[in-house]
């Protein structure tokens, strides 16, 4: 079995010559030793194609899988209804296509959907401009940190202790190779500290990212929080749940420059880390500044209805180290999946799958307080998912409600530490009123021994 990359020893000297380096070990020195592979991978033996079917098979049996679960997982990939046309629509060879329009003017069927989504993603959001689309949520958030420091000339950002822990890990990886100083703000209450904020605002930060509902679950006040980012001349950086924009003020009514988010709930199913899609949009003022590309509508020479890449702002292969990004991709799919999600359900279709996903979660969350069992962690109005801190061990409730058939909540305690016996539990408009009583009823056979 050949090498899988297959260069020569000579090549490879070449190739090292040519960054100054004299070996492989050389190159690759920054690596702890602790963390390399010193002998050879552990993979076994090769297997026939049948063989290899039922190992793979094996393996994924034993995962487990929503639509078999009742699951209460939120934590920023949620399990709402996928209507069954959607998969039927996007499998069709006319939208099944390449994921990024290299040769934009004979791809008018992609730069299509791309604009429909562009459309919509910034009704939902009140923004002027939308991009097509990028990685995920985290990556939104991160690139709109660099965003904002471009279009200010400043090197802070405050982020909110409230936004998702994976977003604020993702942003601050970001920002430590781009000189970029990152300052938390905490949370009272569930919601940022707007004392904290005001204090920690000074003429050296670019913006303030805040995520409503946060990763807590609770509705932020948005307009208080922009007044005071745009009196210290800074950007507002808000990242949403695009199904709560149905029912609550857009972020661009309330005073968002950006807005960003993770598209998922917007008819992509769960799935082991991906691949999603992250929303992002922003004012016109900033649009020039906005990393991937925006999709615009013209005429051609017969006067028909046509589409252009008109913003590629990022393009390596235009302007290289002047580009506002390196993201190389629009997720094309992805976001075709949210737009036929969006066209299907309608302005109204949304609405109800936000207004049941919000009175189904207060409905669980009463039951649980009726139990004696929990207490609310935080007073302010939740959407569809909450946080009790629980008498029982987070652990020991999951692996019973596993048992039950019901994938339990998120425990808190790993990224808030101060939050001990904190239960996120996300209610989407899929959850039953028999599945939330048996998740009460699992809860109660726990207390009781």
């Amino acid at each position: 079995m050949s090498r899988y990359i297959p260069n020569t020893d000579k090549q490879r000297e070449d190739m090292l010559k040519e960054i100054g380096y004299t070996s492989i070990e050389e190159l690759f020195g920054d690596i702890p030793e602790g963390v390399r592979l010193t002998g050879e991978l552990a993979v076994d033996g090769p297997m026939a194609e049948m063989e290899l079917l039922h190992h793979m098979r094996k393996i994924a049996s034993s995962n487990k899988h929503a639509n078999e679960y009742a699951c209460f997982l939120g934590a920023g990939a949620y399990d709402h209804y996928i209507p069954s046309a959607i998969d039927h629509i996007i499998s069709r060879a006319e939208f099944y296509t390449s994921y990024t329009p290299y040769q934009p003017e004979i791809s008018q069927g992609t730069l299509r959907a791309i604009f429909e989504y562009q459309t919509m993603i910034c009704e939902l959001t009140g923004m002027d401009v939308s991009n097509a689309s990028l990685y995920d949520g985290a990556t939104a958030v991160a690139e709109s940190l660099l965003m904002a420091c471009q279009a200010t000339r400043r090197n802070k950002v405050i982020v909110a202790r409230s936004l998702h822990p994976e977003y604020r890990a993702t942003a601050a990886t970001y920002a430590k190779f781009q000189d970029i100083a990152m300052i938390e703000a905490g949370y009272k209450d569930g919601m940022i500290d707007l004392e904290a904020l005001e204090e920690a605002l000074n003429d050296e930060v670019a913006a303030v990212i805040v995520q409503s509902p946060n990763f807590f679950g609770i509705i932020e006040d948005i307009e208080p929080i922009a007044r005071l980012a745009h009196e210290n001349k800074s950007l507002l950086i808000v990242c949403a749940d695009p199904i709560s924009l149905a029912i609550l003020k857009s972020p661009g009514e309330a005073g968002a420059d950006i807005v960003v988010g993770e598209g998922q709930s917007l008819g992509n199913p769960l799935s082991f880390g991906g691949p999603y899609l992250g929303f992002f949009a922003t004012t016109r003022k900033l649009m020039r500044r906005m990393p991937g590309r925006v999709v615009g509508e013209t005429v051609d020479r017969d006067g028909n209805r046509g589409f252009v890449l008109t913003l590629q702002t990022r393009e390596q292969h235009i302007r290289r180290e002047k580009a506002t990004s390196n993201i190389c991709t629009n997720q094309a799919l992805n976001a075709l999946i949210a737009t036929v999600y969006l066209s299907l359900m309608g302005k109204e279709g949304l609405k109800e799958v936000a207004s049941q996903s919000l009175q189904k979660s207060h409905y669980l969350y009463d039951r649980l307080i009726d139990t004696g069992l929990f207490t609310p962690i935080f007073s302010g109005p939740f959407f569809k998912e909450f946080a009790l801190r629980s008498t029982i061990p987070i652990q020991k409730l999951n692996a019973h409600l596993l048992d039950k058939g019901i994938i339990g909540g998120y425990s808190l305690e790993g990224t808030y530490p101060e939050l001990d016996g904190g239960w996120l539990l996300a209610v989407t408009e899929k959850r039953t009123r028999e599945e939330m009583d048996a998740l009460v009823e699992g809860v109660g056979e726990i207390a009781n021994g």
